[in-house]
């Protein structure tokens, strides 16, 4: 595998190790699938870059093209080219392992679907729902006497006219006419009555269990919701959310097929066939009994066995669905990055790159198909002119009669509307059943951050949240710790400050404290009680976070405000959006608070999502307040102004600010600056730069001289704008305020 993610030596270092980090932690069972499907996709990838630009395979490698060719602007083509396919390749690692590992955390049977999937419309404890899939089944046999009786009453109207016809020939009209009139019409209601009957208790029967089938779907479907939120950021890190969105309504539409082609198909015809045999057999003989079972032996074998055949061109439908809609949804969500490099025309030869594979798909799943349905045809004949010559035999023998003949012939001419429909059900009850175990797998998934049995809950309150790492050590890959040995204090009610130059595990601090992962050693407490011996809930609800990247739901300005405590009052939400300095800003929207912020808040500048996310951390009113780097993308003014209501709105909270604008922590009570995965000096801003060589004084002369610069260059103060350890600046969309909308 690592063959192939470094085949070319441009591939990127932070591919590929991202890469192979993936493989490397992939079990063996997955590893063998995944390495078959990367490779082949890849050298499709390869083939359909060479073939678009007319190369050879020696042309693409970038070592061959500098050692072979003198035109630099070619080799630099080629490199380009080279590297968006590297580029290809990883993003393809990472959703071919998505889809390959999560299902493989326990390999659920058929057996062990079909028995959760019972469990699911025989729920425990709800007899309403019990009674309504007994209800279901009673329909289910009456409607299928009644169809079965219709034949009989056929057989009895032709028998009666052929009987009755001749002796009319010596009655009166009259007498005729009174005798055969009630007898021969009372049958025929009859027919028409056991016709209607059946149509009827089978709608009955359809709209009794729709209301099963729904109940189990929406209480799975709901079961693998909160599971999914239940398991830890490692995994949702290393998924694509759109595949396992895409599983789930697969699973869910899946299930809901299953159950429908039983109860609708699957048990109806078997009881069918059960009922047609055995009547057969009494009424017209053995040998009718043979042929139709002979029949209908050789029609399902021929229909299974095509429809296994078809089976691999539908997979391959799936896959190129499966992949087209990653890539649709991956390059909408980086809509503006596409913009950035001029890239709408590569996005769309990725994308018709799959279309096309699922047309080739779609193609011979549509030629199997008539080849299929004209098979089930002469199969179906077959059976019907073997059953028609042996009536006919029975006739001349005089042991029959022409009744008989259209009974067996209606019987017969019965079973073949659901059998019509058998590959199709057998396909979609099979794919339904990959669909059901790959959604079912994710509720066998074990989440890496669990509670103990019995946990007790973490009771705190401002004046006693006091929290402490005690020797930390932590990485997000094996061997690869980003904090080792990590102490520090935050005192309650105190505003402490951690800083570091990047990847220095700022942000990691913070994920360790709401409980994302836990540390390989160490131990982390708040109040003396160790967080991993606390009830998860209650941890977190003590913890309001402003995370450095705001997401915001695509909702209004209001809803992700309120989100923060959905069971706060609008006098309070209004109250936190003035203390972020965001009221102005929203007021002056056409919409006000009922404006749509878009998918991930994008219709807002990052100032103005940051500002929402600051509110609504301060609507939670958490005793613990954690600000990860929660002003990088305001300019100097608005920052001031926050950190002005900040101030005032962290008095007597443990308060923790993660950060790179040394300014906007002068008056932490504490300063940890971390190197190397620990704390490298402590103290306040002024005993830090009291030590000339100390860290802390080296980074707030580069900031100071930053800044400077900044001001040589730009009239008036509201450009200012203090630098950073990474020098991240301002997008400059939210200048003094906000109130840019994208």
């Amino acid at each position: 595998m690592r063959n192939i993610l470094q085949h070319y030596e441009l591939l990127s270092p932070y591919n590929a190790s991202k890469a192979i980090s993936i493989v490397e932690s992939a079990n063996e069972a997955c590893l063998s699938q995944f390495f078959i499907r990367i490779k082949k996709e890849s050298e499709g990838i390869k083939n359909y870059i060479m073939e678009t630009h007319n190369w050879t395979d020696s042309e693409l490698l970038p070592s061959r093209c500098k050692q072979s060719s003198t035109d630099d602007v070619c080799c630099d083509v080629r490199v380009g080219i080279h590297y968006r396919f590297t580029e290809i390749i990883c993003r393809f690692t990472e959703s071919t392992y998505q889809f390959v590992q999560f299902p493989l955390g326990k390999q659920i049977s058929t057996a062990e679907l079909v028995r959760t999937m019972l469990r699911s419309v025989w729920p425990k404890g709800n007899w309403k729902i019990r009674r309504l899939y007994m209800y279901s089944m009673a329909l289910l046999v009456v409607a299928k006497v009644l169809n079965v009786y219709v034949p009989f009453l056929l057989k009895n109207i032709i028998n009666y006219y052929n009987e009755q016809v001749p002796i009319s020939l010596q009655l009166s009209a009259d007498s005729y006419s009174s005798m055969f009139g009630i007898a021969a019409f009372s049958v025929i209601i009859t027919y028409g009555a056991a016709r209607s009957g059946s149509a009827l208790f089978n709608e009955l029967r359809n709209a009794v269990f729709a209301r099963v089938a729904q109940y189990s779907i929406r209480n799975i479907a709901r079961q693998i919701f909160l599971h999914l939120h239940s398991l830890d950021l490692s995994f949702h890190l290393s998924r694509q959310t759109g595949g396992i969105s895409k599983a789930i309504d697969r699973g869910t539409r899946g299930m809901a097929f299953v159950q429908s082609a039983l109860v609708f198909n699957v048990v109806p015809t078997a009881i069918e066939v059960g009922m047609v045999s055995g009547l057969l057999y009494v009424n017209c003989g053995p040998s009718f009994t043979f042929a139709t079972l002979g029949c209908l032996s050789i029609y399902t074998i021929a229909t299974l066995g095509i429809t296994k055949w078809r089976t691999k061109f539908r997979h391959q439908m799936n896959q190129a669905d499966n992949d087209a809609n990653n890539r649709a949804i991956d390059s909408l969500i980086n809509y503006e990055t596409v913009k950035y490099f001029n890239n709408e025309s590569f996005e769309a030869d990725r994308y018709d790159f799959f279309l096309k594979k699922y047309e080739v798909a779609a193609l011979k799943t549509s030629t199997s198909l008539a080849l299929l349905n004209f098979a089930q045809n002469a199969i179906f004949s077959g059976g019907l002119v073997v059953v028609m010559c042996l009536a006919a035999a029975e006739i001349q023998k005089g042991k029959m009669n022409v009744g008989d003949l259209v009974l067996a012939n209606t019987l017969l001419f019965q079973l073949s509307v659901p059998l019509n429909f058998l590959g199709s059900v057998y396909r979609e009850i099979k794919q339904g059943l990959v669909d059901m175990q790959l959604m079912f797998s994710l509720l066998c998934l074990k989440s890496n951050i669990t509670e103990k049995p019995n946990a007790p809950t973490l009771n705190i309150h401002m004046r006693n949240s006091t929290i402490s790492f005690k020797n930390v050590t932590f990485g997000y890959l094996p061997g690869q710790y980003i904090l080792k040995g990590l102490n520090l204090d935050i005192p309650s009610g105190k505003k402490v400050a951690i800083v570091g130059s990047s990847g220095s595990g700022k942000s990691t601090i913070v994920r360790l404290l709401y409980r994302l992962f836990d540390p390989q050693d160490g131990e982390i407490c708040i109040n003396g009680q160790k967080i991993c011996d606390v009830k998860l809930e209650s941890l977190r609800k003590m913890i309001s976070v402003v995370p450095q990247d705001s997401v915001l739901f695509h909702d209004t300005v209001y809803y992700n405000i309120h989100y923060g405590n959905p069971s706060a009052s609008k006098e309070e939400v209004l109250s936190v959006s003035r203390l972020a300095n965001l009221h102005d800003s929203v007021i002056r929207f056409k919409n006000g608070y009922d404006t749509v912020v878009g998918e991930r808040g994008l219709k807002l500048s990052g100032g103005e999502k940051q500002r929402v996310a600051i509110a609504r951390a301060l609507l939670k009113n958490a005793p613990i307040i954690v600000y990860d780097e929660a002003t990088s993308s305001l300019d100097a003014l608005t920052e001031e102004n926050i950190m002005s209501s900040m101030r005032n709105a962290v008095q007597q909270r443990t308060s923790l600010f993660i950060a790179h604008r040394l300014a906007t922590i002068i008056d932490a009570d504490i300063i940890y600056v971390l190197e190397n995965g620990k704390v490298a000096e402590s103290g306040s801003h002024f005993e830090l730069l009291a030590k000339p060589a100390s860290r802390y004084s080296e980074l707030w002369k580069s900031q100071h001289k930053y800044s400077k610069q900044l001001t040589s260059h730009n009239q008036g103060p509201e450009h200012l704008h203090l630098g950073s350890f990474d020098n991240h600046r301002d997008d400059g969309c939210c200048r003094s305020g906000g109130g840019c909308k994208r």
